[in-house]
């Protein structure tokens, strides 16, 4: 596609949300039926299985929390190079963000295996649950570089403003899985049955094609013209640019997946049929949050590419279309999974605990969403104008600092069990977004008036 389609810096804002997003939902949409498919599978072996599939996922998103950490820095690099009119300069950004991906995927290897039992042990995981999930982590530690590749290859691309090569890969992703989780899982035409290890090789197998996929749309791009695998040795500036960037995106991330342990570790204390909810009850959660997804990364593009360019105006302009939008889209999905919450449960599972459990989380999550749109949003803006240390204090605060104290107020000291749990999600998450929401609208005020972002820093400048 010609880059003219993603001009970035010209075309009318709201427009350019729809063009971006739009494809980009559509892709985690069928992303996140990847994982409602491993889920539904893994609810066919046992109740066990789909309980070590749940106290997975915090471990799992270790992974997603580094990949996107490297992928929104990255993006906001190469689109501020970008928007300034440094071609050069973005491609070999490209390069050096492709070598950074490759290395911390093998490192992320490296230490998930080692640490994987002691993770597990942290989540109080144990007897055939504990087996289990060692064995799907295992296969998911074992493919790290290819999850990794796929998130800086994307990154490359978003920051042209292409989202739909990566939403392509997902589609195909979804029904490419659709077809080995059984085939893995079961065994068959010259494949061993391999139970739930199969529904995670079939996950790795998805991610290596996509490399292929990704790599050939990115040179496409132009963004790696002229490449000879020399540029994939580490320039110190560059790394460094990227670890600045990049490293409190993902300790923000990795914020996200310690406030899941904590979460599952308090869950947990509940029974398996308390943990089996709250997994299905999150991937339901995901599927309703996908339009915000996808502005998400509308909103970190336009913002990195048009601060680059000192455009600040439709900074301010993408900051209100994109909360604007995404608070009336998340009205109607508060309603729909408030009142449809027991048959969505029930899609996953037969057990009427479980489905019990979950309807009563979904019931009180569902009026989080909008809390959700904010602070994503927020978070975007703020790591497109290259202030990710703001988002990294809110995550710190919102994941680790109060959930612990306001869980054991709510579900221990006040008796209120899980439903303290699920009501100290909601006012943490709120509390957060509140704050953080006056801090961007604040720094909106600040680019609409006379004062500026300095053009190294993105510190504010007179």
């Amino acid at each position: 596609m010609h880059q003219r389609d993603y001009d970035l810096l010209h075309q009318p804002i709201p427009g350019l949300i729809r063009k971006i997003a739009l494809p980009t939902s559509v892709g985690y949409f069928f992303n996140t039926m990847f994982n409602v498919v491993d889920t539904f599978y893994g609810g066919r072996i046992s109740t066990d299985a789909l309980a070590a599939l749940s106290l997975s996922f915090p471990v799992f998103f270790l992974i997603i929390a580094i990949g996107a950490g490297i992928s929104t820095g990255a993006t906001a690099l190469i689109g501020h190079a970008l928007g300034s009119g440094d071609r050069d300069g973005a491609r070999h950004l490209a390069g050096q963000t492709l070598s950074f991906g490759l290395a911390h995927g093998v490192l992320l290897t490296l230490l998930g295996l080692a640490c994987a039992p002691f993770l597990f042990g942290l989540l109080g995981a144990t007897g055939a649950v504990l087996e289990l999930a060692l064995q799907y982590m295992v296969c998911i530690f074992a493919g790290s570089v290819f999850f990794l590749v796929n998130y800086v290859l994307n990154a490359i691309l978003n920051a042209t403003g292409d989202s739909r090569s990566f939403r392509n890969y997902l589609v195909l992703g979804f029904f490419l899985n659709l077809a080995f989780d059984p085939w893995f899982m079961y065994g068959g035409m010259g494949l061993p049955a391999m139970g739930l290890p199969g529904i995670a090789w079939a996950t790795v197998l998805v991610q290596a094609i996509g490399n292929c996929y990704m790599l050939l749309r990115v040179k496409q791009s132009g963004m790696l013209r002229h490449f000879r695998f020399a540029e994939l040795l580490p320039d110190r500036h560059a790394y460094f640019q990227l670890a600045k960037q990049g490293f409190p995106s993902s300790l923000n991330m990795m914020t996200v997946a310690i406030g899941i342990f904590v979460i599952t570790r308090f869950v947990a204390r509940f029974g398996s049929d308390a943990v089996a909810a709250y997994g299905i009850g999150t991937r339901i959660e995901q599927i309703a949050l996908l339009p915000v997804m996808g502005m998400n990364v509308a909103t970190l593009a336009l913002v990195a590419q048009n601060s680059g360019a000192r455009q600040l105006e439709r900074v301010v302009q993408t900051i209100r279309c994109a909360l604007r939008a995404g608070i009336i889209l998340m009205s109607f999905g508060t309603a729909a999974v408030f009142l449809a919450a027991r048959p969505l449960m029930s899609l996953f599972t037969k057990d009427p605990r479980v489905v019990g459990i979950g309807v009563q989380y979904l019931r009180i999550e569902a009026f989080v969403f909008i809390a959700y749109v904010i602070l994503y949003t927020s978070v975007s803006v703020l790591q497109g104008l290259k202030r990710p240390a703001i988002p990294l204090v809110v995550g710190l605060v919102r994941q680790i600092v109060l959930p612990i104290p306001v869980f054991y107020l709510l579900a221990d000291l006040l008796g209120w069990g899980l439903t303290g749990i699920w009501c100290g999600i909601l006012l943490v998450t709120w509390g957060a977004a509140c704050v953080i929401l006056l801090y961007v609208l604040r720094l909106a005020a600040t680019l609409d008036g006379p004062v500026r972002l300095a053009p190294e820093t993105g510190e504010e400048g007179g």
